[in-house]
């Protein structure tokens, strides 16, 4: 980790060309790297040794990416998926078996409550959901003997129910298993999820920080802080003999380095989602500004929140950095700063009014995507989150009504003249 503050960071971390070399980061569009001894080739293959041999494995644009990010969040190591939801499904797999059993706060992107209610349950692995604002003793009631990990959203997509970090974290920890956050909507910006707890930190690159909807990508990243070894008995896959690699145990030979060697080694062999080069390449460029779009996402999105609440035509408006917000407070203990560029609001007239508005809108778009340097909206209900029951809806804290309102960077005055004319 470098001693460079977060604006530097962003811009200087993770590739330091030698004399003579690309002074921006070279994109290694190879499949594929050479070698003249077959030995050396062996000794990769084997883990013996550190190299590129095949981009599905490693790939030098990707890892000088990845080292950024884990610069930025204060971790140890880190890796590039192909998407978020490939980050938050590798970051379980890498620590769970058939019969194993997570903790997740129930406020989650609809995907992601789908990939852990459903898609790794047919895998054998169970999941337990608990309402965000649930006590310590009904939060402990949810651990089993076989819990293995506990997940939740910084900044829920889009209920925007902040999470109680250290709650979370000292649950966990209890039960002697590590807190995984989906720190995607706060951004290292705003919040470092490891100083509050927290062993792994996912992100969506796809949103703030690619910034331009420009490609798909995700991330892990490791704070190195969990033991493994002194829960060794509930961590067979990192404290046992991986025969595929000739009985390597992974905690004995790559220290805090386990976690992210193995889903490296394991995971991304076997099941390949691995970030292309020139995505990575593409998302680099917009970490270099991350540091300057966050704080004008924030800024805009407290003036339409405070603009929306003065409406006559809307019912309710959740921004968690707004004073007199649910989680106001929760929000200026973790993120002081601001939180991110998501708003919700919703209509007195409500669903049918929230679909009108949107279709009168002229500059911001209705898309599926959110937080990137473009004004747009989204009726959740009817899209992200429609395979969704309405117990379900209301568990992830999607109300009928609820406009999803991601704030871009575009001049203020535009975008309220917008939401204005149309709610006209």
């Amino acid at each position: 980790m470098s001693n460079y503050k977060t604006e530097t960071k962003c811009i200087q971390s993770g590739y330091e060309p030698g004399n003579g070399e690309a002074r921006v980061l070279p994109i290694y569009q190879s499949t594929t790297f050479r070698y003249t001894s077959s030995e050396q080739m062996g000794r990769l293959f084997d883990l013996e040794e550190s190299g590129y041999f095949y981009t599905r494995l490693q790939n030098p644009t990707n890892d000088a990416v990845a080292a950024k990010i884990c610069d930025l969040e204060g971790g140890v190591a880190a890796m590039l998926t192909s998407s978020g939801q490939a980050a938050n499904f590798y970051a379980i797999m890498n620590i769970v078996e058939a019969g194993d059993h997570i903790v997740c706060a129930s406020a989650l992107y609809g995907g992601t409550y789908n990939l852990y209610a459903h898609t790794i349950k047919k895998m054998g692995v169970e999941a337990t959901f608990v309402d965000p604002e649930c006590t310590q003793e009904e939060l402990d009631a949810a651990f089993q003997e076989n819990t293995k990990a506990v997940f939740g959203e910084i900044i829920a997509n889009p209920a925007l129910v902040v999470l109680d970090l250290e709650k979370f974290a000292n649950a966990a920890h209890a039960h002697g298993v590590p807190f995984i956050v989906d720190n995607t909507f706060a951004t290292p910006i705003n919040c470092r999820p490891f100083e509050w707890g927290a062993d792994i930190v996912t992100h969506s690159t796809t949103k703030y920080m690619d910034g331009h909807a420009a490609c798909v990508g995700g991330a892990i990243v490791d704070s190195g802080n969990f033991d493994w070894e002194t829960h060794k008995e509930k961590f067979p896959g990192l404290t046992t003999p991986d025969e595929t690699y000739h009985g390597i145990v992974y905690t004995e030979k790559f220290g805090k380095g386990a976690y992210i060697t193995k889903a490296t080694a394991q995971l991304m062999r076997d099941l390949g989602s691995i970030q292309s080069p020139q995505n990575a390449f593409l998302l680099n460029i917009g970490l270099e500004t991350l540091h300057l779009r966050v704080p004008r996402h924030c800024e805009n999105a407290v003036k339409v929140a405070e603009y929306l609440k003065n409406h006559e035509k809307v019912a309710w408006v959740r921004c968690p950095s707004l004073p007199g917000d649910k989680y106001y407070d929760l929000a200026q203990k973790y993120m002081p700063n601001g939180t991110c560029g998501v708003i919700t609001f919703g209509l007195k007239g409500g669903r049918d009014a929230a679909v009108e508005m949107m279709d009168r809108l002229k500059m911001v778009a209705i898309v599926t995507h959110v937080a990137d340097a473009r004004s747009c909206v989204l009726h959740p209900a009817s899209h992200t989150h429609r395979q969704m029951n309405d117990k379900e809806l209301v568990e992830a804290g999607v109300q009928p009504d609820l406009i999803r309102f991601s704030v871009g960077i575009e001049n203020i005055e535009d975008i309220i003249a917008d939401v204005e004319q149309a709610l006209r």
